[in-house]
This record gives structure tokens, C-alpha cells and sequence, in this order.
């Protein structure tokens, strides 16, 4: 299984200044776009943007991925066909010449979108179910982990992603912090509760904010349920029903395994903007 270099921004939340002037639209000075090759018989993909240079090479990004990329959105703020969230495609672009960061790669996207899937929506604010990330009232059992004396946080994180198959995924984030998804467990390393929002609301039925008033990074492990990995997996746009069943504790839950580092899931509603898609081709035009 190779190795994927991502920007974390670019897959989960990255944010976004889009021009709707044409002329002023950032765009890729040429790029190419296709179906992505079908995971391994065993189950293992490349996934994630690879910079190299003024090439950049997106991998196994469902449709879903592109416009979270795009438009500073989480998964649940895009309301849209099905397919956008099964569909995986691979993207190739060349930068043109005094491109720099991350903000004009992701308008470069969102053109790419609009030209060749002619995606179209409109935003709306919606009352969305959700659950608020808090400290329990017994208090935080976990602490703070000091800074390694040699990073840096620049605020543009390269991220390793590696795995999707039995062995699980592992996502590096930067400065000795990842994340390591198994069959039935969660470890984090140096993660702040805010970088873990993404993750927790794909194990659960609703987005999760992070309430907890809390800017440190922790190490900590979370066990789940087979019903709630299946959950992650599809979330991915992969099939969760092909997860056999563990044979775990069926009290072992994403719930029961915050409430032992002293956190809670609060349902909740909260006002959120959303994308609704009023259009976009399933098979993108040629390239």
C-alpha cells in the first residue's frame, strides 16, 4: 500500500475564498479527470492529494470529498445524490505558473467541479440534529500532552493517510499527531478534540461540535462498535455491510468510550448552512 501525501485542509475543512467573476476564477492550467480503479481484492486504495511540485494528483475522492474541498463544507453540510458519496474520482492537474497555497488549489477545484461534473447548487440554513462534544460533569480524565520541543505548527499540515484494509488506516496529521482507525478501536496521538469532530460524526447518526472549550492535544483510545465502524466505512462511500461481526462487547460504544475519559455526546440542534445540490453530471465530460 503506498503512501498518500494530503493537505488535511483540502480533504476534511479546508476554507475557501471563491470569485464568481469567470474571468477572475482560478482554474488549473490543464487537468484531467476519471473514475478512480476499484479498491484491491483485499480491500486496500490510495486515497488523498499528492502535491509534487506544479502537478497535483487527487485519488479515490468521492465527489462528496471534491466539494469539501471546495467550499469549506463538512460531509453533512452537503445535501445531494446518493452517488456523490459511492462515486470515486481521480483528478490530475497541472498548476500554472505563480500558483501558491492552498486557497487557489481549492478554487481550482471548484472550477474543475463546475466545468466538468456542471455542478450547480444553491446554500440554505437548516436546523440540523447534532451532538456537542463536552466536558462530563466528573471532569476530564485525560491531560494535555506537551508540544514536542521541535515542531511547529504553521497552520498547513501535511497529512500521511496509509492503509484501508484489514490492517486498518492510519492518519498522520503533522508534529507527532495521528490517528490509527482498527477493527474496534480508535488511538490518537497528540490530537486536539477540534481535529476529531470529522471523525466522531462519521461513527455516529449526526454532526458533532466540539463544545469543550479545550485547545490542548491529547493521547487517547475510543473503542466502537461493529454497527458503528460499518457506519465509518460508509461514510467513506465504501460497503460497511461487508464488516463481519467482532464478537465484541455490545456495550462498547463511541458513547461509553468518551464517557471513560471524563466527555459526553449532548444532542442537540443548531442552525446550519448547507449546499444543496440542484445539479451534477455522473459522468464527468471529457477530458
Amino acid at each position: 500500500m503506498k503512501t498518500t501525501r494530503a493537505c488535511l485542509f483540502a480533504i476534511l475543512a479546508a476554507g475557501m475564498a471563491f470569485s464568481q467573476t469567470p474571468a477572475a476564477r482560478p482554474e488549473f492550467e490543464v487537468a484531467s479527470v476519471k473514475p478512480s480503479a476499484p479498491p484491491t481484492a483485499d480491500g486496500q486504495f490510495n486515497v488523498g492529494v499528492h502535491i509534487d511540485g506544479a502537478m497535483v494528483r487527487c485519488s479515490y475522492l468521492s465527489l462528496r470529498n471534491y466539494l469539501t474541498m471546495a467550499y469549506d463544507v463538512k460531509d453533512y453540510q452537503i445535501l445531494a445524490p446518493d452517488w456523490i458519496s459511492t462515486d470515486h474520482f481521480d483528478i490530475a492537474g497541472k498548476l500554472p505558473a505563480g500558483s501558491s497555497g492552498d486557497k487557489q488549489l481549492r478554487g481550482m477545484v471548484a472550477s474543475l467541479l463546475a466545468d466538468r461534473f456542471k455542478l450547480t447548487f444553491h446554500r440554505e440554513t437548516r436546523d440540523f440534529p447534532a451532538y456537542a462534544l463536552v466536558v462530563a460533569k466528573s471532569g476530564l480524565k485525560i491531560k494535555a500532552q506537551p508540544p514536542d520541543a521541535d515542531s511547529s505548527d504553521t497552520g498547513s499540515v501535511d497529512v500521511n493517510v496509509s492503509g484501508g484494509g484489514r490492517g486498518g488506516t492510519v492518519v498522520n496529521l503533522g508534529n507527532g499527531s495521528y490517528i490509527s482507525y482498527g477493527l474496534n478501536k480508535l488511538e490518537a496521538k497528540k490530537v486536539t478534540f477540534a481535529s476529531l469532530m470529522d471523525s466522531l460524526g462519521k461513527f455516529v447518526d449526526r454532526p458533532v461540535v466540539d463544545m469543550t472549550e479545550l485547545d490542548g492535544r491529547y493521547d487517547f483510545t475510543l473503542e466502537y462498535s461493529v454497527e458503528e465502524l460499518r457506519s465509518l466505512v460508509r461514510s467513506s462511500g465504501g460497503d460497511g455491510s461487508r464488516i463481519p461481526d467482532s464478537g465484541a462487547d455490545p456495550a462498547v460504544s463511541i458513547f461509553s468510550s468518551l464517557e471513560a475519559l471524563g466527555l459526553k455526546l449532548e444532542p442537540r440542534k443548531a442552525p446550519v448552512e448547507v449546499i444543496v445540490v440542484d445539479h451534477a453530471e455522473r459522468i464527468p465530460t471529457a477530458n
